[in-house]
């Protein structure tokens, strides 16, 4: 009876949304159901394809990138959900962004096309784009305003 709760609350959960096994198994430990009918249903729901930590990684890291974010944030903030790190490589590497495209994106549309007029100016998008998860070559290329693209 309890294993079917257990299963019944995880399965409605995961019709919300994706979950990480792990952000899964702490939603479910806050509501006190026994840490082996926990670790079953976890199981199960993994066995039967209704959890994946790779479906999660890969719709986290395209939702989160749609809305502005830097491949470092991205990558942290799939860790604290405890997404394995060779995962959370594959699925970045898969991805398919453009994260120099993205950067400049994000910049242009918080600070506009006209590049920094002076240093203060251009520290402050610099710890902006940081803040958002970009990498110092993200940044920097940003600034060039599409000179990575016309490279290519």
């Amino acid at each position: 009876m309890k294993q079917r709760s257990v299963e019944a609350i995880a399965i409605g959960l995961l019709a919300r949304r994706e979950h990480s096994a792990y952000e899964l198994g702490q939603k479910l430990e806050q509501r006190d159901f026994n840490p082996t009918d926990i670790e079953n249903c976890l199981q199960t729901l993994c066995d039967q394809g209704l959890q994946s930590d790779q479906r999660f990684a890969e719709n986290y890291v395209r939702y989160r990138s749609q809305k502005g974010m830097g491949p470092q944030r991205i990558e942290h903030e799939l860790r604290q959900k405890g997404v394995n790190a060779e995962l959370i490589q594959t699925v970045m590497r898969d991805s398919e962004i453009d994260w120099f495209t993205l950067a400049n994106t994000v910049r242009c549309k918080r600070f506009g096309e006209q590049e920094p007029r002076d240093f203060t100016e251009r520290a402050k998008q610099q710890r902006f784009m940081q803040y958002r998860g970009f990498s110092h070559e993200h940044i920097t290329e940003s600034f060039n305003l599409g000179s990575h693209e016309n490279q290519r």
